[in-house]
């Protein structure tokens, strides 16, 4: 007679139930940077909306700010670290390849023996670990997971491009997800394209630099390309979501898109037609663009100044080097 495996126990939905965040120690502003890339305060503040921007000491790692992001989300959230199954760290700027960064977190927050794991798609990363924390949730896999998005993009800049490296700060954003009685993350709409590779991503490979074929990688971008990317196509991405999640832009409390450029998010609100009611999730000024980071510490933002949001819907999206994309409606926490 063939044994039955026996079924685990499941939840029904899972929601945001806190957040924490952590930016780098300095603020570097436009001036400290306009000299090797022959530019002007001006001309980043017109094209990116960006003022200053946060990036970390030298001795502070991504993981460092994986940690402190972590903790402040888990005390918020009111549970026992020894409840959390799964640890996701959404990362590009890990300068160590393994151990997981996701691991040494866990740990640090006293989350062990929880599953551990890093994924890297990029500025869609903290979105891409939201859809798989749920999904996990869901399936019983775990019932409380933390998910953190976290980069220190100054290790990956090299201060003569002129194509990206202005744009980018250092900082970690973190959400517990725990079960719900009512959905708290709506099906995510994420995909790829890799034909569009070139737009974003390193100017060479560490076994390239090894061999001296190559200067340390940073990275790059066609600017004109990945606007017209992020502005036209990731729109119908993000009214895909809204349209599976059951919610019209007027249901919506808030909209926080991955902090690209601020450019790009006004056109993005702009074709989306969100009413004036909706707040929208602006943490580039100050903080500048952390990749897989931004959403999660925009949220944060959002929340500290506009506490009466909670519990409200927020559409998410964020998209960047693969090419990669993925957004959800989530309830905030």
């Amino acid at each position: 007679m063939t044994a039955v495996l026996t079924e685990a126990p499941t939840h029904a939905h899972s929601r945001i139930l806190a957040m924490g965040a952590a930016r780098g120690e300095r603020a570097v502003p436009n001036d400290d940077l306009i000299g090797p890339i022959n530019s002007s305060d001006e001309w980043i503040r017109q094209r990116t909306g960006i003022v200053t921007r946060t990036r970390a000491e030298k001795e502070t790692s991504a993981t460092d700010l994986a940690i402190a992001a972590a903790k402040e989300a888990v005390e918020k959230a009111g549970i026992d670290p020894s409840q959390i199954g799964l640890v996701i760290c959404a990362t590009i700027s890990n300068m160590q390849q393994t151990p997981s960064m996701s691991a040494l977190v866990a740990d640090a927050i006293g989350a062990t023996p929880a599953a551990a794991y890093d994924t890297n798609a990029a500025c869609a990363g903290y979105c891409y670990g939201i859809a798989q924390a749920d999904a996990l949730i869901r399936t019983g896999a775990a019932t409380y997971a933390v998910v953190i998005g976290a980069e220190k993009l100054s290790d990956v800049v090299d201060p003569t491009d002129r194509s990206i490296s202005f744009l980018l700060g250092d900082g970690a954003g973190a959400a517990v997800l725990g079960p719900s009685e009512t959905p708290g993350v709506s099906a995510s709409q994420w995909g790829s394209d890799g034909s569009k590779a070139a737009l974003v991503g390193m100017n060479g490979t560490l076994t390239q630099f090894r061999d001296g074929e190559a200067e340390w990688p940073t990275l790059r971008q066609e600017g004109p390309s990945v606007f017209r990317w992020a502005v036209w196509d990731m729109v119908k991405v993000a009214k895909k979501a809204l349209d599976d999640a059951g919610v019209a832009p007027e249901d919506l409390a808030a909209f926080v898109p991955h902090q690209a450029n601020g450019r790009i998010i006004d056109e993005f609100a702009k074709q989306l037609g969100l009413p004036e009611s909706v707040a929208i999730g602006r943490d580039i000024e100050t903080t500048g663009n952390t990749s897989a980071a931004s959403i999660p510490l925009a949220t944060h933002r959002l929340l500290q100044e506009r506490p009466e949001l909670s519990g409200g819907l927020s559409l998410q999206i964020g998209f960047g080097a693969g090419l990669v994309y993925a957004a959800q409606v989530v309830v905030l926490p």
